[in-house]
């Protein structure tokens, strides 16, 4: 400042003042911001961030509903649901996956496999915040291991839950199916809502088919969490709706029966109720521990079972289609009967072989001398093959092909049999479609006694049997008897769609029936010896099924064959003779005679249905034997 200048305390002052009022509006401009900002979080917004906290401690949970229990005709039960201890991760809550991983490998035995399974079903697409489990049934001791270390283990759970059991493993294995874990494909067909939550699906049998039933309804609760997410308590809950309980036609008692007649053999035994429909017994041996598949069998286990030669993933009562062969005979005899191809007196004369044409190819007969002359009853109840050939020239494959198909061959006739096969009823129209060939007339003759391009299913061959038995009268196979709930049955069992076969002269029916209960108990029937000595009537029908074909003049020689190109023994059958209770179909794979190997095990089919477990049944046919002895 210049010499003889004074200080202007006066603009000093205002330009203090003016700086004071400047800060002090910008003071109360930032107050009133702050003010405003306030107002609107807590009162304008105040719902919105009340939601948003409530985010992160209180979230919605799926609660997958309990499986269905599945039982037996005697309430014996057959699929339950058991609980068992998992240990899951929340991919999104865990802070580092491969030092989790690592972490968890050290407290628990965890397998290359289990990991492959984590890891891969982590690749796949699923709901958010979804658990992903990574061991199933966890030790008390692992358990406790667990608790310990789990403050250091953000996102991992250690959760209960009801896993499918089969108490009869192997027994029920191929008639109930299984469940398992729900695959990316069944993810995009199923319903996301009702299966938020469940893990578990129905992958065959009458799991898969009764699938909607079984599953139930999903319910909802909100839950309390920490900053963790773990839950602290739960605040509202909705019940899921269990899955219905069902009933089938099933018997375990007959069910064990019949894995014990085939005795380890590879074979199927099927039993039907004609009546019903109900399937009584539905047995495939081998079989597997369907336990295996529910949470996710080992790669070891599984290719056991795969590479096994005998084959025990394969259902042979449903989907082995082998030659019917003799089995068929009574069908086709009732088709001769009512197209007129034969009459009741018709004989022939059985040299033991037949010729289309003169000096033309030989098709003999399983008696190498012949039968000499018999009538249509004498060639069901012999076997007689020659009959056939003649039978079936006379009738023709379209009216074989009519019949037969009227019998249920050539379609899967079942309500509710998930996976049933078709079998094969060959037509020329087939033939040249398939093969690009005609049809000749030595198709016509090996069709005659169920050889050449013909197959069928034990199913098929039980199914046609019963048909039989009702005299024409067609009630589609079923398992499911009764459902335990508010649901009707008719709301989930498909509508029977066959009509009933009428024959011009009902009568037939009996005149066949007879010649069956020849086979059983006539003086040369060929299951003479499986039907002596019981206390009541059966009717039957024997059958043998090449495995590979002979040559014109090749005798065939089980002893000289491997044991796995012998023929195949077949039977079909019911009893008793009149209102029948049990329709059975034995197929015994390479196990050479029908008469031999395959009637003995219907007829013990049979006694345990009618002697051991009915007790109405059993007093009844005794009291009927006793008076047919004192008569």
């Amino acid at each position: 400042m210049p010499w003889g200048e004074f200080k202007d305390t006066a603009a000093e002052r205002r330009l203090f003042q003016r700086r004071t009022v400047v800060m002090l509006l910008f003071v109360m401009v930032a107050i009133g911001g702050l003010v405003a900002r306030m107002y609107q979080l807590q009162i304008v917004e105040h719902e919105v961030y009340t939601t948003l906290s409530d985010k992160n401690r209180v979230q919605v949970q799926s609660v997958p509903p309990p499986r269905g229990l599945i039982y037996d005709r005697n309430n014996t039960l057959l699929a339950e649901n058991r609980p068992v201890f998992s240990v899951k991760l929340v991919p999104e809550r865990v802070d580092g996956m491969d030092e989790t991983l690592e972490k968890l490998g050290s407290i628990l035995e965890i397998s290359e496999e289990d990991l492959e399974r984590f890891r891969r079903r982590l690749e796949e697409p699923r709901r958010p915040f979804q658990e992903i489990p990574l061991r199933y049934d966890l030790t008390p001791k692992e358990i406790a291991r667990l608790a310990v270390e789990r403050h250091e283990l953000p996102g991992v759970e250690v959760e209960a839950e009801l896993v499918r059991y089969y108490p009869h493993g192997e027994l029920t294995a191929h008639a109930l199916g299984y469940v398992g874990r729900i695959n990316r494909d069944e993810l995009q067909n199923i319903d996301p809502v009702n299966y938020a939550g469940t893990n578990y699906i129905g992958k065959s049998g009458i799991e898969r088919f009764y699938e909607e039933i079984l599953h139930g309804k999903v319910g909802y609760q909100h839950v309390e969490t920490n900053a963790r997410g773990r839950i602290m308590r739960v605040l509202e809950r909705e019940n899921p709706v269990p899955g219905e309980d069902l009933q089938l036609h099933l018997d375990l008692r007959l069910q064990q029966r019949a894995h014990e007649l085939l005795d380890g053999r590879r074979g199927a035994i099927v039993a039907i109720e004609p009546d019903t429909g109900g399937i009584l017994a539905l047995a495939s041996v081998p079989g597997f521990d369907a336990n295996k598949f529910v949470t996710g069998i080992s790669v070891n286990d599984y290719r056991e079972l795969r590479e096994s030669k005998d084959k025990p993933l394969f259902n042979r009562a449903l989907r082995g289609q082998y030659p019917p062969g003799s089995t068929i005979k009574p069908m086709l005899a009732v088709a001769g009967l009512d197209s007129n191809a034969v009459t009741r007196d018709h004989t022939i004369w059985d040299p033991g072989y037949y010729r289309l044409t003169e000096g033309g190819r030989l098709w003999r007969d399983w008696k190498q001398w012949g039968h000499g002359w018999v009538d249509l009853k004498d060639a069901v109840a012999e076997s007689c093959d020659v009959y056939f050939y003649e039978m079936a020239v006379e009738m023709g494959v379209d009216t074989m092909y009519s019949y037969l198909s009227r019998f249920g061959f050539g379609e899967d006739a079942t309500l509710d049999v998930a996976g049933a096969l078709n079998g094969l009823l060959p037509s020329p129209e087939w033939k040249r479609a398939v093969r690009n060939r005609p049809w000749y007339p030595g198709d016509t003759v090996n069709m005659g006694i169920g050889q050449g391009f013909m197959l069928a299913t034990p199913l098929q061959l039980a199914t046609a049997t019963a048909l039989i038995a009702n005299r024409g009268k067609w009630v589609e196979p079923r398992l499911l008897k009764d459902i335990k709930g508010d649901h009707p049955t008719d709301q989930f069992l498909p509508d029977e769609t066959h009509e009933p076969l009428k024959l011009k002269n009902p009568q037939d029916w009996e005149y066949v029936v007879d010649a069956m209960a020849e086979v059983m108990h006539g003086a040369h029937g060929t299951a003479r010896r499986a039907g002596s000595d019981a206390p009541y009537r059966m009717a039957g029908k024997t059958g043998t099924a090449q495995v590979f074909s002979l040559d014109e003049d090749e005798e065939y020689d089980a002893e000289e064959l491997r044991e796995r190109l012998r023929d195949h023994a077949l039977f079909v059958g019911f009893a008793p003779v009149d209102n029948p209770k049990i329709a059975v179909a034995v197929i015994v794979e390479n196990g050479g005679s029908g008469s031999g190997t395959a009637a003995p095990v219907a007829r013990a089919m049979f006694d345990a249905w009618l002697l051991d477990y009915s007790k109405p049944s059993r007093d009844k046919l005794v009291s009927n034997a006793a008076g047919q002895v004192s008569n």
